[in-house]
């Protein structure tokens, strides 16, 4: 069994953007894999679900200890995520191991991906349109059992066939359906409800035999002190600052995926940034110090 130091270092990497934002698990650990180590897909998927059966409970522990976990949306979306798990790795065998097969993965995995992150998009403009604000307690949140557990039915399948939806297209569709939940609630709840999904699709894995140990072990031994450093920031400090960063490696991940060359997906993501700098400018104009006159101003008579 190899324990390889780079990927043990880009796992840490991944396992703190987790713990952060809740987001990233599986849209970029298998990625990781997959382009930068050529690790095939199936055996990625697998060995990062095994590895996030370690990386999962560390995250959801911070979060229970500090009260940021709604146990009554946990509830729902286990009830709807963890069968569909084992359905969704079983399928994955079903596919097996030939080229065809492979690229089918990568296909439904840049798809996930990209409507991810589009969506992560979405609610940010809807938000900002509507003055809305993630600031609801556990107490105010009101749970709504059928679309919950749909969302869990959804998750599941989606990350037993390619291990992304957990902490990326859970996360999203939650954000829908809860406009007005806070983001440390968000994370929190969406840790711990990945907690027996991951367990579920990564006894499919082992029982479907896709799993690399060695590739796993080093997979392990970066992500989980990782997360848990993660854990303890966004437990007491919103997401807003690093939740942009998953959404944009989403977005990269997906458009790999989806066939773009390596050169064609560094022009795009140069020209994405740029565009999302001069927007901010734009919006923001940091050049102006009349706004921050107008603030000072205002706390003044206040």
């Amino acid at each position: 069994m190899h324990i390889d130091p780079y990927i043990v270092l880009g796992s840490a990497v991944v396992g703190f953007l987790v713990g952060m934002t809740g987001a990233g698990g599986g849209a970029l650990m298998t990625p990781m894999l997959i382009l930068l180590f050529s690790v095939k897909p199936s055996s990625a998927i697998s060995s990062d679900l095994v590895a996030a059966v370690l990386m999962r409970p560390v995250g959801a522990a911070v979060h229970l200890r500090k009260g940021t976990v709604n146990k009554t949306l946990v509830k729902w979306m286990v009830l709807g995520s963890v069968p569909m798990a084992f359905l969704g790795s079983y399928l994955l065998h079903l596919m097996g191991n030939e080229k065809s097969a492979q690229t089918n993965i990568e296909k439904a995995l840049g798809a996930a991906l990209l409507v991810g992150a589009a969506a992560m998009v979405l609610r940010y403009v809807l938000d900002q349109r509507t003055g809305g604000k993630r600031t609801g307690t556990i107490r105010e949140i009101v749970a709504k059992p059928l679309p919950t557990v749909l969302i869990g039915m959804l998750g599941g399948i989606v990350v037993g066939l390619t291990s992304v939806g957990s902490g990326s297209l859970m996360i999203i569709l939650l954000l829908f359906l809860y406009p007005t939940i806070g983001a440390n609630q968000l994370v929190g709840t969406d840790l711990t409800q990945a907690v027996p999904l991951t367990a579920a699709a990564a006894v499919g894995a082992l029982v479907f035999g896709h799993v690399e140990f060695g590739v796993t072990t080093s997979l392990i031994l970066g992500s989980v002190p990782a997360v848990l450093v993660g854990s303890m920031l966004s437990s007491s400090a919103p997401d807003r600052y690093v939740r942009p960063v998953i959404t944009f490696v989403i977005f990269a991940s997906g458009l790999k995926y989806a066939g773009l060359s390596t050169e064609a997906l560094g022009w795009v993501l140069v020209s994405v940034l740029l565009a999302a700098f001069l927007a901010w400018a734009v919006v923001k104009r940091p050049w102006d110090p009349q706004p921050q006159l107008q603030a000072a101003s205002d706390g003044e008579t206040d």
